[in-house]
């Protein structure tokens, strides 16, 4: 028996006043937020800086990473929604096809790494206490931590799913597989999630079952990659001296994500419109060696002109 092999049918919020609802994964995010500032403020202790630059620093890296992200996907997966649905960009809500709060969706990791380095430029710019990469170097690590727990709200989401396996290794995303309204129509029952677990639990629906595919969960495989990311980046800001030397935690940190999502890409399905699809590697895969390399830089060629650089 494979220890991945189950079908996913979660309830992904809580309902609250008809049309709201309180989405799971935008809880991942709170988490991801919390736990990112405990970190640094345990940082920021340890290295004796002002707890009075730790809540602008988490205003900016919220704002920095939300926006990034966001606009992130939209460029580089969904364009079409600047001329169909333009302001469903910048709120959480649906306008085209009727009017729905969805929460945030639809957030590129490229784009919130974009996103972070320039807020944590402007940062920089307003608290001088410190240079930009060692803001850089230190927040990298909350964010490996962070991303953990992004991925988990993914998966609880049934979204970014991994390709077919083609044997009964694997998970079967029920709701991926079928729609709201059409859920609703083949089961003939009006309540979605009713539907949902009836195809699950109703004998009587096991051909709609059986017509879901095995996937591979690439949502846990990054997670779990993303815990060791952390790890070793806490390590070596830890138990090493790496940390005093500038750019190393944040070109440790790009190499190690960026790789890990270079290689999950093999496995995922596609997130939107492939814009880049160049000797057999996708969107994705060419948005991250970019990083990689700059990574690859920080750690083994960047000198610090001062500690001030």
């Amino acid at each position: 028996m494979y220890i991945l092999k189950f079908d996913w049918n979660p309830v992904t919020g809580i309902d609250i006043l008809g049309n709201f609802k309180l989405h799971f994964y935008s809880l991942m995010w709170v988490v991801a937020f919390v736990i990112g500032w405990y970190i640094m403020k345990r940082i920021f202790t340890k290295e004796k800086i002002s707890l009075d630059y730790l809540d602008p620093l988490f205003i900016y890296t919220v704002l920095a990473t939300m926006i990034g992200a966001r606009l992130g996907h939209v460029l580089f997966y969904q364009s079409e929604l600047i001329s169909q649905d333009f302001f469903s960009i910048f709120l959480p809500f649906k306008f085209k096809g009727g009017f729905e709060f969805t929460g945030f969706q639809g957030l590129a990791s490229h784009g919130a790494a974009i996103g972070i380095i320039i807020g944590m430029y402007l940062y920089r710019r307003k608290y001088k206490y410190k240079s930009l990469l060692w803001v850089l170097d230190r927040v990298v690590i909350a964010v490996a931590s962070g991303a953990v727990f992004i991925r988990i709200g993914n998966f609880i989401n049934s979204e970014i799913i991994g390709k077919v396996t083609d044997s009964d290794f694997g998970v079967r995303f029920i709701q991926d597989q079928y729609y709201k309204s059409q859920i609703t129509q083949l089961t003939g029952i009006k309540d979605v999630q009713k539907a949902y677990n009836a195809v699950t639990d109703n004998p009587q629906f096991s051909e709609l079952l059986e017509a879901v595919p095995y996937r591979h969960p690439s949502q846990l495989y990054e997670s779990f990659s993303y815990i060791f990311v952390f790890l070793i980046l806490w390590y070596f800001y830890s138990k090493t001296k790496k940390s005093e030397q500038t750019g190393f935690l944040f070109g440790l940190f790009l190499i190690l994500l960026w790789t890990v999502r270079f290689f999950v890409e093999f496995v995922k399905e596609p997130q939107g419109d492939e814009y880049i699809n160049w000797f057999g590697f996708n969107t994705g895969q060419w948005l991250s060696i970019p990083f990689i390399i700059i990574g690859l830089y920080f750690m083994f060629v960047y000198k610090a002109k001062s500690s001030k650089s």
